[in-house]
């Protein structure tokens, strides 16, 4: 059982070391993906693009860097910039989606994708925070789990 545990703790251990090391690296390839994904939007209704209108949608954000990201997508060219960038869906036509100067008024200006990484570093804390408590109650697990082995060792001989 302690084997057991120090290979979990261990692949715990490697992983928050390998995100901390390659955080950078994985910033940049969430920009390209969410850039790739704008570029691919409703080409098939796929998740992907369901990805999208929710993370527009629920942190009030619109395109990678900001809302003109739409402009150099085929999808802007057929229906302008998608509704999940509206700040108010009933007040957002079609015609005013097409239209960038006047979309500026109706979508949320702002990017995703400083959003999305300021929004996950500020949770790091919290989560960091309650990967060391699973480390602690780990370890604790793996030396009474020693100690119960020891025990076992020292006294097979009384127990018949």
């Amino acid at each position: 059982y302690a084997m057991l545990l120090s290979l979990i703790f261990l692949i715990v251990l490697v992983a928050a070391i390998v995100g901390f090391v390659f955080r950078h690296e994985i910033k940049t390839n969430f920009e390209s993906n969410l850039d790739l994904a704008l570029k691919n939007y409703n080409v098939t209704a796929d998740r992907h693009s369901e990805a999208v209108d929710t993370i527009q949608r629920t942190l009030h954000c619109c395109g990678v860097q900001n809302y003109s990201d739409w402009e150099r997508t085929e999808y802007f060219s057929q229906k302008g910039i998608p509704r999940s960038c509206c700040k108010n869906q009933n007040d957002c036509s079609e015609d005013d989606l097409k239209d960038p100067n006047k979309a500026k008024l109706k979508v949320f200006v702002d990017g995703c994708f400083f959003l999305v990484t300021s929004t996950m570093e500020s949770k790091m804390s919290i989560v960091a925070g309650i990967s060391f408590g699973i480390a602690c109650f780990q370890l604790i697990g793996i030396i009474l789990s020693c100690c119960l082995s020891r025990y076992i060792t020292n006294n097979q001989y009384e127990m018949v």
